[in-house]
């Protein structure tokens, strides 16, 4: 807690100019967001989203903090709070998290704050409460919580994960009812899970083994399904995905409901699920390729396309989201530094859309609304 107390928070005054009275219907939407993630200074990345999907880049903006210069290994580097109101984003080199509101049509600083630990790699937002997850040094979770853009930490939420070191989280994330708290952990092969309680605290971990090797990105849909991507080591062809439901008798406890299920391609790695909650869609690393599943309100997954949707041969998607809407995928890709878009027909089929180009080489995260 001694990193939490000695960096302070930097302020631009925007609670000066009544931003707390602002609701999220004055927050501009049809927006795209990622990270520069440079070590020179982390910036955020904003584009435009045109109503066929298009995007035409908007703005950077210095985020306040160092990024690394290379791949973080993770999902949720770029997260939106789930009423749209605000925008976080990690600096993993120098153990920091950004706060942006979005009140308006420009995104706008207003803090930055000590991670809780080394590295921080992904970050989530449920209902003003926020949390990150360091994966240098002793590894651990630490909690925020937001106060019209300004982050202040919560007493006591900083714990480890299944082990003080070789865990490797890959990313961190709330239950859409914010109950439970869940990091994946590419070293052990375990989904470790909190209890949120109170007060925004945690208590735990809890670790459930993961069906499938190298559990890496997840996402909850609306009805509290979660689904996680297993890269499986990178294995040719062997990547899987598996889904969970939530225990009714404990919050923290994690029930698989369809184990490794798979889709044949390579480095599954990142994952959207469609606000509707029954399609998802996942980038898979090695293939160049994305896949699509489809979710049953029980949580039962099924692949739908092996390939939904290709990315470029060599492109290495590494990043998802998907539009507030539900119309409109999009994916980084890390080797080709490029954008790309796809439509999201109503039996969720996807068709391409013009690809972006000209990101930088260290980017990470993605984000839409």
């Amino acid at each position: 807690m001694n990193l939490l107390k000695s960096t302070s928070v930097l302020v631009l005054g925007l609670m000066t100019l009544g931003l707390a009275a602002e609701t999220p219907s004055d927050c501009a939407s049809g927006q795209v967001f990622t990270s520069s993630n440079a070590q020179a200074g982390n910036e955020l990345l904003v584009y435009s989203r045109n109503h066929d999907g298009t995007l035409t880049f908007k703005s950077h903006l210095p985020t306040g903090g160092q990024g690394s210069g290379a791949g973080l290994g993770s999902q949720g580097a770029v997260t939106l709070s789930l009423d749209g109101e605000y925008l976080f984003v990690v600096n993993a080199q120098s153990n920091s998290v950004s706060t942006f509101a979005l009140h308006g049509n420009a995104p706008k600083l207003t803090s930055v704050l000590a991670s809780g630990g080394t590295h921080p790699i992904s970050v989530t937002e449920h209902d003003g409460l926020v949390y990150v997850v360091n994966d240098g040094g002793i590894s651990n979770v630490t909690g925020f919580r937001n106060s019209h853009g300004i982050l202040k930490a919560v007493p006591g939420s900083t714990l480890g994960l299944s082990k003080p070191s070789g865990a490797a989280p890959a990313q961190i994330g709330f239950s859409a009812d914010g109950a439970t708290l869940v990091v994946t952990e590419k070293g052990t092969n375990l989904l470790t899970s909190y209890q949120v309680i109170h007060g925004g605290g945690i208590t735990g971990p809890l670790s459930t083994l993961s069906p499938g090797q190298t559990p890496f990105g997840f996402a909850f849909n609306r009805h509290n399904r979660l689904l996680v991507t297993e890269a499986v080591g990178g294995t040719p062809g062997a990547s899987t995905v598996s889904s969970y439901r939530i225990a009714h008798a404990s919050p923290a406890s994690l029930q698989i409901v369809s184990p490794a299920v798979p889709d044949d391609q390579t480095a599954a790695c990142w994952i959207a699920i469609t606000p509707n909650g029954r399609f998802g869609y996942v980038a898979n690393t090695g293939s160049s390729s994305v896949s699509s599943y489809h979710i049953a309100f029980d949580g039962q997954i099924d692949l739908m396309a092996m390939v939904a949707g290709a990315t470029g041969t060599g492109s290495a998607p590494a990043d998802a989201a998907i539009s507030s809407d539900g119309h409109h995928l999009f994916v980084r890709n890390g080797r080709s530094f490029t954008l790309s878009s796809f439509d999201i027909h109503k039996d969720g089929s996807l068709s391409a859309g013009i690809l972006t180009s000209g990101l930088p080489t260290s980017a990470v995260g993605l984000a839409a609304n």
